[in-house]
């Protein structure tokens, strides 16, 4: 077993052992994948002011996201196909996730479903939706997320329009799926992930399982996915999923003030600054860029969480000295799972802390709450 130190090493792990298409899909963006390759190099651009003289000791991690305690600001970010990482994914990085106290986010496109994670879990996780075409199905998705007691739902608002991601289309990780000589190459040299994956419980997508008409095979059930992302989704949606809801709402994928602001007037109790992982539209601002201008645009009306490339706790703290109140974590969770299951999640949010605990000292604070723009040389 080779020495973890960071989250790179737990990538590039899950890079040998993971089928190709699956990794790639986690790891990859759309395009040309400017968009991608900016939110590393921006949180990179941002420096820290190291001080001494303070007392730093009896540090303190906790904090609140969107009401909940939490051990760090850090929340598993809704990953969909997480279950082809690892066999079960979804419930073995809930469990994590509840061990660590920190929120899950399951996502809609994941292959357990809502009832599978909620029976294997003693709190409750938060849900990620998206508003399909046919909002009978999103309201009966609705639904289950309350019967399965699910404290917050993430409300996904930026996949009107799927982004093109290459790698997916040359791996074979279409919708409908299609296989290639490469990926039958591939996967015949992983076999541990073949024997691992098989033994989940679930093979498709959990969620929609058995509940489309006529959806007797994963080719159909993908056909009917990929005619499912509404063009038109409006803010009208959002009241109507929070009527129906009635809990906590977050809305994800907002990137521009205006919208921010907008979002500030509809009653949700959160938004998650965030470009989709560099998935969605290709050449638009990072997330940690579009971060500070969301802050000052919103004040204190509605909460702000961070989401974008953060693969360490210094890159937690970064987002949090920009005014985020928390931050999810997608690419980085999905690495642990892929690397060694429920383990490599657990692994990958020790490491996140530890790096979040000790740059916090290094920079003279004791409360993760404290963190501003004091912080980082030059914001």
């Amino acid at each position: 077993m080779p020495v973890v130190t960071n989250v790179d090493d737990l990538r590039r792990m899950a890079q040998r052992r993971v089928a190709k298409a699956v990794f790639d899909y986690v790891d990859r963006g759309s395009y040309d994948e400017q968009t991608l390759r900016a939110n590393r190099a921006d949180l990179d651009s941002l420096h820290f002011r190291q001080r001494v003289g303070i007392n730093v000791d009896n540090r303190t991690t906790r904090s609140t996201m969107a009401g909940q305690e939490v051990a760090m600001p850090v929340a598993i970010a809704p990953v969909g196909l997480t279950g082809l990482n690892w066999a079960d994914g979804e419930i073995l990085g809930a469990r994590a996730a509840e061990k660590f106290g920190i929120p899950f986010t399951l996502s809609t496109m994941s292959i357990c479903s809502i009832e599978d994670v909620a029976s294997e879990v003693t709190k409750p996780f938060w849900y990620q939706l998206y508003v399909f075409r046919d909002r009978g199905f999103a309201a009966s998705l609705i639904e289950r997320a309350k019967a399965a007691k699910c404290s917050a739902l993430v409300m996904t608002f930026d996949l009107q329009i799927q982004g093109q991601r290459h790698m997916d289309l040359k791996n074979g990780l279409t919708v409908p799926p299609r296989l290639t000589a490469g990926t039958i190459l591939d996967v015949m040299t992983k076999p541990g992930w073949v024997l691992n994956v098989l033994t989940g419980r679930r093979k498709s997508f959990g969620n929609l399982e058995g509940r489309i008409p006529d959806a007797k095979t994963l080719t159909t059930l993908g056909q009917w996915i990929a005619g499912q992302f509404d063009p038109t989704l409006s803010w009208k949606d959002v009241e109507w999923v929070k009527k129906l809801w009635g809990g906590k709402l977050i809305l994800k994928g907002i990137l521009d003030v205006e919208d921010a602001k907008i979002a500030a007037t509809t009653g949700a109790d959160a938004i998650v600054v965030s470009n989709h992982g560099g998935r969605q539209l290709d050449g638009t601002v990072s997330s940690i860029r579009a971060l500070p201008e969301v802050v000052q645009a919103v004040g204190d009306r509605i909460e702000v969480l961070f989401d974008g490339g953060i693969c360490s706790g210094q890159d937690v703290l970064r987002a949090l000295a920009l005014g985020a109140k928390g931050t999810m974590i997608g690419k980085a969770f999905a690495y642990g799972l892929g690397a060694m299951g429920e383990a490599g999640v657990t692994k990958v949010l020790e490491i996140l802390q530890k790096e979040l605990d000790v740059t916090m000292a290094l920079c003279g604070l004791r409360d993760v709450k404290d963190a501003s723009p004091a912080i980082l040389r030059g914001a």
